[in-house]
This record gives C-alpha cells, sequence and structure tokens, in this order.
C-alpha cells in the first residue's frame, strides 16, 4: 500500500510541475510575440534604433511621440482600462487621421516609450519636448485633443499627477 501511495504521489508531482512548465512556455511564447509586435510596428513607421542614443531620441514621426505622450498621461493615474484604450485608439485614428491599425500600432510603440523612458512621468517629459521640437507649439492642441477624448466624459476624476501632467506639457510646449 505505502508503495502506491509513493507511486500516486510522484504522478501528482510529474503532472503539478508538467502544467507549469506549459504554462511558462505559453508565458514565453506570450513574450515572443510582444517583442514581436512592436519590432513589426517600429518597422513600419521607420523607426530604427540608433546605438547610444534613447530611443525617444529616434523618433522621426511626430505621431508616435503623441501616442506615447498620450499613453503616459492615461499611466499616471493608473494602468489605463479597456474603455480608455478603446478611446485613446478612436481618438488616434480622429485627430491623426489614421486606420485602425495604424492606431493599434501607435499605441504598441507608445507603450514601448513609456517602458523604454522608465515610467509614464519621465516619459511625459521626454516625449513632450521631443514632440516640441518636432512640430512646435502648434502640436499642443491635437495632443490635447487626444488626451481629453481619453477621458471619461466629466473629466472630474482627473488625478493630481495628471493635472500637474497638464501644466506640464504647457510648460513643454512654451506656453507659460
Amino acid at each position: 500500500m505505502p508503495f502506491i501511495l509513493g507511486i500516486l504521489g510522484i504522478l501528482a508531482a510529474a503532472y503539478f510541475w508538467s502544467l507549469r512548465a506549459r504554462d511558462a512556455a505559453n508565458m514565453a511564447g506570450d513574450l515572443v510575440d510582444m517583442a514581436s509586435d512592436v519590432k513589426a510596428a517600429a518597422r513600419r513607421f521607420g523607426f530604427t534604433r540608433k546605438t547610444n542614443i534613447h530611443p525617444v531620441e529616434s523618433i522621426e514621426d511626430p505621431n508616435i511621440a503623441a501616442a506615447g505622450i498620450a499613453e503616459a498621461f492615461l499611466a499616471l493615474d493608473d494602468m489605463p482600462t479597456r474603455d480608455q484604450q478603446s478611446a485613446m485608439r478612436v481618438q488616434l485614428r480622429r485627430v491623426l487621421q489614421v486606420d485602425d491599425a495604424t492606431a493599434e500600432e501607435l499605441m504598441v510603440l507608445g507603450h514601448w516609450m513609456v517602458n523604454e523612458c522608465g515610467g509614464a512621468q519621465p516619459a511625459l517629459a521626454r516625449l513632450s519636448r521631443k514632440l516640441y521640437r518636432l512640430e512646435g507649439p502648434s502640436a499642443l492642441t491635437p495632443l490635447m485633443d487626444i488626451i481629453t477624448g481619453s477621458l471619461p466624459a466629466d473629466h472630474a476624476d482627473l488625478s493630481i499627477r495628471q493635472t500637474e501632467a497638464i501644466a506640464e506639457l504647457k510648460t513643454a510646449f512654451r506656453l507659460r
């Protein structure tokens, strides 16, 4: 009898570890898929990462910077909800006049830029300076259209960090 219980224990442990290994393989596959999504989006926009230069400094398309700023703004409060992400995709399509696939790729690149900057606050500062250098003060109006269109209709639940970020954007675009 103890021999049978030992064999059952070994089989249960093997089953448990095989499930964990399968889940780890699935997670690794998801990470590879995410990396390939970023690469595909970057390739589509002609973005090339240069050695010894921060990725934000390599941006040549103002739409990438605008999407990154919008992503960073939403991430200041908390991780963006699905509703906020879908609203941002709609705003990117409407304001930047791009198709849905392009808007999705802009969001992927924007999220990657935020991660490369080390968080939402540093990304907001760095990307807004870059967008100002690319487009000048005229880029603030469409950017604010994207941001305000991504927020809930009443705008009453802006966090303190988001309110400060709006002031920081105005400063970066030299409107104060």
